[in-house]
């Protein structure tokens, strides 16, 4: 009778888990959907001023571009003036189906401070008080960096990338693209870069479970040098620098990763 009454409690304690895990999963959802529904409706805010602002020769960045070349004494050369290439759909639900993904990727980066948190509230029980403690803002770290993230994509590799594959020339061929192609570019470009800033919590966590250390990362520091630039080189066009400018910060947020695992390392020793 005790054996199997110590299975009723496993049992419950599982099923238990996964009603929360279920509750965690429906609330991360339902912010997801609640940010998406709100972006599908807001089409031409989302449209005009925020996807297809970096089509406007008065964008932000390349404003900020231009500034930067009169600054340093190149005069025009960064400056962008006009945009030559155009947007076309091909398909009868091309406007459509660029509608749902625009909305849905929207959605999900308006909701991770939601996602992250439901995550954390979910792992929080199994950890003990000194690793909570530790742990201890971690959700808010993750969510300003991966703002942080999104916001690079889209105001520094998003305009690099449409500028040199959008005005890309081969021979007489006009440059027509398929709102698909250009929504995709901009979306995977801006949640990527949103991803690749969590680089300092993954350390951390990584840290803390003594998989990682800060002397394995500073050994390691000139293949993730190599790392870092094939990567800038996937997600950015070919040339020099857009892949100094998408490596630069990332690097940064690698020496970041070091010093927490140098915390992480000295807690440990005490």
């Amino acid at each position: 009778m005790a054996m199997d009454q110590a299975h009723d409690d496993a049992q419950m304690g599982f099923l238990d888990h996964l009603e929360e895990l279920r509750r965690r999963l429906f609330i991360s959802a339902a912010a997801i959907l609640a940010g998406g529904i709100g972006l599908f409706v807001a089409k031409d805010w989302v449209f005009d001023i925020v996807l297809f602002g970096p089509r406007n020769p008065k964008f932000v960045s390349y404003r900020a571009w231009c500034a930067l070349s009169h600054a340093i004494g190149s005069g025009e050369a960064l400056c962008v003036d006009r945009i030559s290439y155009e947007l076309i759909n091909t398909t009868m639900l091309g406007n459509f189906s660029a509608h749902i993904i625009v909305s849905a990727v929207g959605g999900l980066i308006l909701a991770f401070p939601v996602v992250i948190h439901q995550v954390w509230a979910f792992v929080r029980p199994a950890m003990k008080q000194g690793e909570r403690s530790a742990a201890r803002g971690a959700g808010l770290a993750s969510s300003v960096l991966f703002m942080l993230g999104v916001a690079f994509g889209y105001f520094g590799i998003a305009p690099l990338s449409l500028q040199f594959l959008g005005h890309y020339e081969l021979g007489d061929v006009s440059a027509r693209i398929a709102v698909m192609s250009y929504v995709k570019t901009v979306a995977s470009i801006t949640l990527a870069a949103g991803l690749i800033f969590q680089l300092p919590v993954l350390i951390f966590f990584l840290s803390k479970a003594g998989l990682v250390t800060a002397d394995g990362l500073k050994s390691y520091r000139k293949h993730a040098l190599v790392g870092i630039l094939a990567l800038s080189a996937v997600i950015t066009p070919p040339d020099v620098t857009s892949q100094v400018l998408v490596s630069l910060p990332v690097l940064l947020l690698y020496e970041m990763g070091i010093w927490i695992a140098r915390r992480q390392d000295k807690r440990r020793a005490s």
